[in-house]
């Protein structure tokens, strides 16, 4: 068990504590109802400066986990006050909660895919995470060798024909393959992966009016990010 499993734990049983002496003094034999959650009190540069600092927890201390989901899932029974939402691909290799330092439940608003891409889901799903739950952070995640991306470069480089609808999925990369090509990129995908995820980042105001509004007001804000596999490490894209 990790360092912050410890700490956890044992503000947990401080809690239970608290919790079966209330239940007591009331005379009951259940624990009360949840309370709703407030939205977070984070600016958008805090919770991305949180997302950094869980980051570099999870490079320095690998075995780190969401520690006593028991006690969390009790907290947050209620409702969710997310202070980030990520966009991330659907590769299994990329969980968003655990390359953030083991965040615990009601912390991140997740949205996947392959490719990481936005469609009206997606901007659904982000605009109920800023607008109802109070999110300030989008970040948009892409990472080093995205299969949906590799197959993106393969239709532009190659003319592959892609089976069933793997082909209209990958359509909204190929802008970015033949950005990165003609920038002259010595690693196609790779390239490719930094570009879609900086152009898709770009274009959600375009795409939603909420977050349009909500980014112009300053209560949001937009970034793109790079997860390498090799190293554990997320770049924050300029």
């Amino acid at each position: 068990m990790c360092d912050q499993c410890l700490g956890i734990g044992m503000k947990r049983r401080a809690f239970l504590g608290l919790a079966g002496m209330a239940a007591a003094a009331a005379g009951l034999g259940l624990a009360p109802r949840p309370a709703a959650a407030a939205p977070t009190g984070l600016t958008a540069d805090q919770a991305l400066a949180k997302l950094k600092d869980g980051n570099a927890r999870f490079l320095a201390q690998p075995q780190v986990c969401a520690a006593d989901l028991s006690g969390q899932r009790s907290s947050v029974a209620g409702g969710q006050a997310p202070w980030a939402t990520v966009l991330s691909c659907a590769d299994s290799r990329v969980p968003p909660e655990l390359l953030f330092g083991g965040l615990g439940l009601g912390e991140l608003f997740v949205c996947r895919n392959a490719g990481n891409m936005i469609d009206t889901d997606v901007l659904g799903t982000m605009e109920y995470g800023a607008e109802h739950l109070g999110s300030p952070l989008i970040v948009v995640m892409g990472h080093q060798r995205c299969g949906a991306v590799a197959a993106a470069c393969d239709v532009v480089t190659k003319k592959a024909k892609l089976p069933g609808s793997i082909g209209p999925m990958v359509e909204p990369i190929l802008p970015a393959v033949k950005a990165a090509q003609k920038a002259g990129a010595t690693d196609l995908v790779d390239a490719t992966v930094h570009e879609s995820a900086r152009r898709t980042a770009a274009k959600i105001p375009g795409r939603s009016k909420i977050l349009s509004h909500l980014v112009h007001e300053g209560k949001v804000k937009i970034v793109a990010a790079y997860y390498a596999l090799d190293t554990g490490k997320v770049e924050f894209l300029a």
